[in-house]
């Protein structure tokens, strides 16, 4: 049997503009292409657990819209089960992003219907009880989060946190989550420290949850938790397009492989750590946000590339 991954999250329909770099505060930019892609950090990370074989469920809204309809079917097509995605009325979720000729972006966020996920109901903790894994972000009420991150500790199903985008967090959710899936600024924020260094941040993290999963781009990703193991994965070395969903390829990999491997061994996690690289690295390699994250030969593919045969 497959893994199964409930995601809690966001969908947003992302309008994404191409220029040779990115325009400063009150200057514009002549744009060189414009495309729009179905997104958002749950829905993205639901696609990404989908495509790298797990059964995948969504749990979040989108609005009466275009947008919703569009971003609905998108789910389905890449095989999630979307029997918890409700849809409201009103506005879609949208999302602002520009991308460089180096592939650095920023993204502006609107929320829409994805502020109507207040509450969560008793499919959705069913939904959440037959999982192995929950993977939640920020980018909904905080009040469905904790709801959802509650349920999974009392139903025994494994709580992975992406902090994303940053926010200080309450004691009452850092209480429920296994794995803290987070970038070095996201760690300073969550952390509430003044700092960038990967070990100080992993120090401070581990005063506040079990394990930590720090992504550093291009560097790869390092890993902690208070059993004492710590490790560095180095990232793929590729040409990257667009880094604009490689997080969410990470983040949706990593909760598959913790789902299917757990975190048994040093061997397990850094098979595991590898083998999301590997996914973050094949999305950078393509554009887009959902339509960029890479099935399960692809991220095999590149993992076995970069790190068959290393110790």
């Amino acid at each position: 049997m497959s893994a199964r991954v409930a995601v809690v999250g966001s969908s947003n329909l992302d309008l994404v503009v191409t220029a040779s770099r990115l325009p400063r505060p009150g200057e514009t930019v002549l744009g060189e292409n414009f495309r729009t892609v179905p997104g958002g950090k749950g829905a993205n990370q639901a696609v990404a657990a989908a495509r790298a074989g797990a059964a995948c469920d969504f749990v979040g809204a989108v609005g009466d819209d275009e947008f919703g309809t569009r971003m609905r079917a998108s789910l389905v097509d890449a095989g999630v089960d979307v029997s918890g995605l409700r849809t409201a009325a009103g506005p879609s979720g949208v999302a602002l992003i520009a991308v460089d000729r180096d592939a650095e972006n920023f993204i502006l966020v609107a929320p829409g219907a994805n502020g109507t996920l207040t509450e969560l109901d008793t499919d959705d903790r069913a939904t959440i009880a037959a999982a192995d894994v929950l993977l939640l972000q920020l980018e909904v009420p905080l009040t469905a989060v904790l709801q959802a991150a509650h349920w999974a500790r009392v139903d025994g199903t494994t709580v992975v946190l992406n902090a994303a985008p940053a926010a200080v967090l309450p004691s009452a959710l850092l209480d429920l989550v296994d794995v803290l899936v987070v970038n070095e600024h996201e760690a300073a924020v969550v952390a509430e420290v003044a700092s960038d260094d990967p070990p100080v941040l992993l120090d401070a993290l581990l005063k506040l949850v079990p394990r930590v999963v720090l992504t550093l781009g291009a560097r790869g990703a390092a890993y902690a938790d208070r059993h004492g193991l710590r490790l560095a994965v180095p990232a793929p070395q590729i040409d990257a397009v667009d880094t604009t969903a490689a997080g969410d390829a990470f983040t949706g990999a990593l909760a598959v492989s913790w789902a299917e491997h757990g975190a048994t061994s040093e061997d397990t996690v850094t098979a595991s750590l590898r083998w999301a690289c590997a996914a973050g690295a094949a999305c950078a390699q393509r554009p887009g946000a959902s339509t960029a994250l890479p099935d399960r030969p692809a991220i095999d593919a590149l993992y076995d590339a970069t790190y068959r045969g290393a110790q």
